[in-house]
């Protein structure tokens, strides 16, 4: 996981400053190119940007094997490993999510409304992109390519700064898409990577002010902190995920089993995992024994009326309910109504995904409507708040923000507007 201080005096070396700098004037001075590229040019970039992933998928893998034994040496936990290690699979899935969002309309030019005014003002509101977008993330090298990938897409330039851990592999990813943006006719710094991976060069990167129209980062709760402590660029935080299935007294109990299980064992190490099992008082007798033994390997941590249901469950102290475990460990609590189950998330939710597993359209309504997170889910697993899950190709991250974007960000997430007014030679009076 990045290493990044969260001193607000921490300053980088001169040395590290410059070098930060100049790279983010060339991804600016690409940017006022890839901005004006048309679709054809920005969708032949990514098709064959999805094509060298593939086509250098052995030398992709072997840099990541490097990275993941670097790992695996220093003693960094499974959930870590997962999140930095690539397959053919994986590479396959990432070159697939480049050609979806090249398959995806293009957002730039979209009139989102106009109108007349009474003196014959012609006024419209399009999308346009943001410019430099700056994404800082931690060992999840798949970012790589999806971050460039949207970036390009919605006329943007990427401008990345990945951690230590995953430098091999970014490289090597970064060099396929700056190929692919060369060959299609788009400058290459229309992709920039940012390979000193030192603190300083980190703290640096967050303050490109000038340069940098938009800072997105993806990591835990110590690149949270220090992007607040450091940034000087307008940033979009992408939060933690602590994320509720809540299982109502009018539960189909079948169906809450197959979800609970997907939304905590499918991948345990992402954002939109379930952490906390919240189950009503009326069906928990039923439920919690059988979802006990249906999740198999996975550390329930309960309160007393949980551990009373749950074989092999341990006590959770007031620390579970607010973690994002990222792994095999599960929070769980009997609560008496769909008001404490809601007083529960309200306390200890992230904002991000919640779920409830119900028959009854009036608790799925009053969840929907009381539940404040980007993504309220009804009878289905919080695994499905994605960027690609949900049509947009991939995502540059999910916002637990409420301002410019909440939730999976796509394309139109990463354009603003601009007001195009044309006249007939009106002065104001």
């Amino acid at each position: 996981m990045t290493t990044v201080s969260t001193e607000a005096s921490l300053s980088a070396s001169p040395a590290a400053a410059t070098a930060v700098a100049d790279l983010a004037r060339r991804v600016k001075a690409a940017s006022r190119v890839v901005a004006t590229a048309s679709t054809e040019v920005k969708d032949e970039a990514l098709r064959r940007a999805a094509d060298l992933l593939v086509a250098r998928s052995g030398e992709i893998l072997a840099a990541n094997a490097t990275d993941v034994a670097r790992a695996e040496a220093d003693g960094v936990s499974p959930t870590v490993v997962d999140r930095l290690r690539l397959t053919e699979a994986r590479i396959q899935a990432m070159a697939g999510g480049l050609a979806q969002v090249a398959a995806l309309a293009d957002p730039v030019g979209e009139v989102l409304d106009g109108w007349v005014r009474p003196n014959g003002l012609r006024i419209r509101r399009v999308r346009v992109p943001l410019g430099v977008v700056a994404i800082i993330y931690e060992n999840r090298p798949n970012v790589t390519s999806d971050a460039a990938g949207l970036c390009l897409k919605s006329g943007n330039a990427a401008f990345l700064r990945g951690s230590s851990g995953a430098i091999s592999s970014n490289t090597v990813i970064a060099d396929a898409l700056r190929d692919a943006a060369a060959d299609a006719g788009l400058p290459a710094d229309s992709v920039v990577l940012v390979t000193d991976t030192s603190r300083e060069a980190a703290v640096e990167f967050m303050r490109q002010r000038g340069s940098v129209d938009c800072l997105i980062p993806r990591g835990g709760p110590s690149l949270i902190q220090s992007i607040l402590d450091n940034a000087t660029v307008p940033f979009v935080i992408d939060g933690d995920g602590n994320c509720h299935v809540y299982v109502d007294a009018d539960a189909d109990l079948d169906m809450a089993l197959d979800i609970i299980v997907n939304a905590k064992t499918q991948r345990p190490s992402v954002c939109n995992a379930a952490e906390t099992m919240l189950v009503h008082a009326d069906v928990a007798d039923a439920f919690l024994p059988r979802a006990a033994a249906a999740l198999h390997g996975v550390e329930l941590l309960g309160d007393a009326q949980a551990c009373a249901r749950m074989p092999g469950a341990v006590p959770a102290d007031d620390e579970a309910w607010a973690t994002e475990f990222l792994d095999l460990r599960l929070a769980v609590k009997v609560v008496d109504s769909l008001d404490h189950a809601v007083e529960h998330i309200s306390t200890y939710g992230s904002g991000h995904s919640e779920a409830i597993v119900t028959r009854s359209l009036a608790a799925a309504e009053r969840f929907t409507h009381e539940v404040d997170a980007a993504a309220v889910l009804v009878n289905a697993s919080t695994r499905f708040v994605d960027g690609e899950e949900f049509g947009f190709g991939a995502e540059i991250g999910i916002s637990t923000q409420k301002l410019h974007a909440r939730g999976p960000m796509g394309l139109r997430e990463l354009t603003c507007v601009k007001y195009l007014v044309h006249g007939t030679g009106q002065t104001r009076a």
